[in-house]
């Protein structure tokens, strides 16, 4: 009998073990292997031509003076990454590094480049996230490994544009959680402040969030698990990539945006990064906004807001 409940007890451990392995491996793939829109170069591009109409006419300016650019750099572990860049219309060290969104790549902040380039005539590098546009990579990686690729593109900036810069970093959504994830590392002198929009505070609060919206499932035991095995495959856990923990570090100014209708990534989380966020920084809740949609619903109002506050900082 002591023998039968052994076996028994062995099976049934092992058929849990086998469940969780095979959901850990099947949530890691879903969410950071999923259908990428933003491997569509050219999808993405009719989508913001026909979604902002206002850019338009700058981008067939780029295109027409051929100052739309690419550039490529390699990172430590020999994946390939790909920036689009624009020089403003006369040499400034205003600059601005713009970071894209889940499943988005940089043709998808082109948007935000207008505004930084038409509208403020700074300098704009806009880098392709791992696993998207052109640059290389196995999965998406939630801002926290792309925090290093984002500064390794910061301290490029100076061989395109030139030295003495004076640098924003403005990021949506996942890029918004990049962003706040780079604020709270050692950086150059010329990063000056920081714009986030609409960031989560971690990847643990939004895939536990998404696990029980899509799922219906509690974060225990699968988040713990998917978390140890995305440790072994990317190198990084759910719950050290936190925007919340590195804004605490953070002394540089940074302005927080978040629409008020935001259920995506939920508008409670700007509350509590901005409360974790030392001095200076200021906050804007966007009425009637949802998800990473502020700029397309308030284009001016967006406009004022973060020129007002990069121009604090960034003369």
């Amino acid at each position: 009998m002591k023998k039968k409940i052994l076996i028994t007890t062995g099976i049934v451990a092992a058929v849990i073990i086998a469940i969780l392995t095979g959901g850990s491996l099947y949530m890691l793939d879903y969410s950071l292997r999923p259908e990428n829109r933003g491997k569509d170069m050219e999808g993405s591009m009719a989508f913001m031509r026909e979604t902002y109409p206002q850019i338009v006419p700058w981008l067939d300016s780029l295109e027409q003076h051929k100052a739309l650019r690419d550039t490529f750099i390699t990172a430590p572990d020999g994946i390939k990454m790909h920036a689009f860049f624009v020089r403003a219309s006369k040499p400034t060290n205003k600059t601005a590094v713009i970071v894209h969104g889940y499943t988005d790549n940089a043709i998808r902040m082109f948007h935000i480049g207008y505004m930084y380039s038409n509208d403020f005539d700074y300098n704009i590098l806009l880098p392709d996230l791992r696993y998207t546009g052109l640059t290389e990579g196995d999965a998406i990686q939630m801002g926290w490994l792309d925090r290093k690729d984002v500064i390794q593109w910061i301290d490029t900036a100076p061989a395109i544009f030139g030295d003495s810069l004076q640098t924003v970093v403005h990021g949506i959504s996942m890029g918004a959680a990049t962003t706040m994830m780079v604020s709270g590392e050692k950086l150059p002198g010329y990063i000056r402040c920081f714009v986030e929009d609409c960031g989560y505070t971690s990847v643990w609060d939004q895939f536990g969030k998404e696990l029980k919206e899509q799922f219906g499932l509690p974060k225990f035991p699968l988040l713990y698990t998917a978390s140890w095995m995305c440790d072994l495959q990317n190198g990084w856990n759910f719950t050290e990539a936190s925007a919340l923990k590195q804004v605490a570090k953070c002394r540089l100014p940074m302005f927080f945006i978040h629409g008020d209708k935001d259920d995506y990534v939920p508008t409670w989380m700007v509350y509590k990064l901005y409360d974790a966020k030392p001095q200076p920084k200021e906050i804007w809740v966007v009425p009637g906004a949802d998800h990473a949609h502020s700029y397309r619903y308030y284009p001016e109002e967006y406009t004022e807001h973060v020129k007002r506050f990069v121009n604090k900082y960034i003369h």
